[in-house]
């Protein structure tokens, strides 16, 4: 008899006990442990948006009856609110940070950081079985070696480097490389789902440079060595290439970006629209080499225009629940999300980001770009 399955095939996030990549610290004191994540915090500020995850010592603690957020004008906010610990929200509420620092004392975490404490060598004893996968050591005394008890869980413990408490800049840099080791592989998405009502005919299907434009922009990014996939309405049909089709039907653009995450939420899109005949490999380029997955996305921008391109742009991961959230309150705008959210802006020529939206439009471009390659 076959198993009944009530749930959709979703590609599932992948994540730890708070977030995707996440690092406990154990072996020493509540208070040392939060002084060194404050020092990588600073050290690391510019390349890496952290969280730190910790347990209240307050014995006496009740939740209040009124949720209270205290907004400053600096950006800082305090909340006190009747918030229980629930991996599911944890997911949500740490889905914006690249990397989610844990007390190891109170919560485990996917990866461990260890403190060789003379002190807590019975407590790192005690919590072995935790340790299952350590990325190195921090020696809070000089010249001190790895405790016994991890020798033999880690035969191999010559290989994990022993940083000295106060060499920040290495143990920052370490832990940098652990970020970098998870950034999101980078995929192309190339829309050809629109229904080209003021044109009259597919934009996609037009041809700037002797082929229909999807086939160029498709090139375009497979050239740069990225798996492209094309955006297509539900009841649409191409064939030779990897398509997503539009799961979130109505929706246009906004739709295609997250019917993309939906497909694979682990991984980034640099999404490119068909009517944009002047992106450029150059364009393309730039793009690549300024994204900053700190960031929700890395976006494109004219430099006369006061807002950034929604569709010549690098979405991360992180965006997708923030997409999610907005589609929630009614708004289906990509580049609502933009001009709300933390973007790297690239300033660019405006006629790079010029859309094509009509025949005559269409033609004016035909016209120009024959010119250019005329004078070439």
């Amino acid at each position: 008899m076959k198993k009944h399955n009530k749930h959709a095939k979703l590609k599932l996030r992948v994540n730890g006990n708070f977030a995707p990549n996440e690092v406990a610290f154990v072996g020493v004191k509540c208070a040392v442990i939060l002084e060194m994540v404050e020092k990588i915090s600073a050290e690391l500020y510019n390349k890496v948006k952290i969280a730190y995850a910790d347990a209240s010592h307050g014995k006496d603690n009740i939740a209040p009856i009124l949720d209270t957020y205290t907004y400053h004008s600096s950006g800082d906010m305090v909340i006190s609110a009747d918030i229980k610990k629930n991996k599911f929200n944890e997911h949500i509420r740490y889905s914006n940070y690249d990397l989610v620092l844990v007390n190891g004392n109170h919560f485990p975490a996917q990866q461990q950081i260890v403190f060789l404490d003379p002190e807590k060598e019975a407590s790192i004893e005690k919590r072995i079985d935790q340790l299952n996968s350590v990325q190195f050591f921090i020696a809070t005394q000089k010249e001190l070696g790895v405790f016994d008890c991890l020798k033999k869980k880690y035969p191999r413990y010559n290989d994990l480097p022993i940083y000295a408490v106060d060499d920040i800049y290495a143990i920052s840099k370490h832990i940098n490389s652990l970020v970098e080791k998870q950034r999101a592989k980078l995929n192309g998405l190339v829309l050809i789902g629109g229904k080209s009502m003021r044109m009259g005919t597919d934009k996609a299907q037009l041809s700037y440079y002797g082929i229909p434009q999807y086939e160029y922009a498709t090139k375009l990014l497979e050239a740069k060595g990225l798996p492209t996939y094309v955006s297509i309405r539900a009841n649409q049909t191409i064939e030779n290439y990897k398509v997503i089709k539009d799961a979130f039907v109505g929706l246009g653009p906004f739709g295609a970006i997250c019917s993309a995450f939906m497909k694979n939420p682990n991984e980034a899109y640099l999404v490119l629209a068909t009517d944009l005949p002047y992106v450029s490999d150059k364009v393309i380029d730039t793009l690549i080499a300024h994204r900053n997955p700190k960031k929700i996305a890395t976006a494109i921008k004219a430099k006369s225009s006061e807002f950034m391109e929604p569709l010549i742009t690098i979405w991360e991961p992180k965006a997708y629940p923030i997409l999610l959230s907005y589609l929630a309150q009614g708004y289906s705008c990509p580049r609502k999300i933009l001009i709300n959210s933390e973007v790297e802006i690239i300033e660019v020529d405006d006629a790079i980001v010029r859309n094509i939206n009509t025949p005559e439009e269409f033609k004016e471009v035909q016209k120009e770009l024959n010119k250019i390659n005329i004078q070439k």
